[in-house]
């Protein structure tokens, strides 16, 4: 079988390409980054990850750890054997406490809205009130959003930013009283 063209060449080398950058590439991704801080700080790197994960009380393997039995007549082997089965030692406790508190945390609040559409919603409500129909009609409506899609902004808004909201109607109550 004949071999391709340019297999049979000598290999030329490539003066413009830095080994030292090419070497350091290899060996991070040779040696992936663990993303978790806990995990990472209780890393031995001598050990194998089915060693350093049993130290920190973790599972590789969720189908081993918890399984999920067949039939009836196991269900009830399991308990009797279960209690004579060997315990793992977890001598690397805090990680897995670490790891529980993290996930305890309240999660932060992510959505936000755009500044832009604030002002928008605000400027609507406050020239308009309630009237979606007249929002629809206003010049300040530049992508001629339909009186529902502007009612759908404002109720974004009002989920969103409830205290805000509550807020901004309240000041506008006093100028409406004022007006009259």
């Amino acid at each position: 079988m004949p071999k391709a063209k340019g297999k049979s060449r000598r290999q030329k080398y490539s003066y413009n390409v830095n080994r030292k950058k090419q070497n350091k590439a290899s060996r991070r991704r040779a040696n992936p980054r663990i993303k978790c801080a806990q995990i990472r700080h209780a890393w031995d790197s001598t050990r194998s990850v089915s060693q350093n994960l049993a130290e920190m009380g973790l599972a590789i393997d969720p189908n081993k750890a918890v399984p999920i039995p067949k039939t009836i007549q196991r269900v009830m082997q399991m308990e009797i054997d279960g209690q004579e089965g060997r315990r793992k030692i977890v001598r690397k406790p805090y990680v897995l406490n670490e790891l529980e508190f993290e996930a305890s945390l309240p999660e932060k609040k992510s959505e936000t809205l755009s500044r832009d559409l604030i002002d928008y919603v605000q400027h609507m409500i406050r020239n308009h009130g309630e009237n979606y129909k007249a929002m629809a009609r206003d010049e300040k409506n530049y992508y001629q959003d339909t009186p529902k899609q502007i009612k759908r902004k404002i109720n974004v808004y009002k989920r969103f930013y409830s205290e805000e909201f509550k807020a901004f109607v309240s000041s506008l109550q006093p100028e409406k009283m004022d007006q009259q």
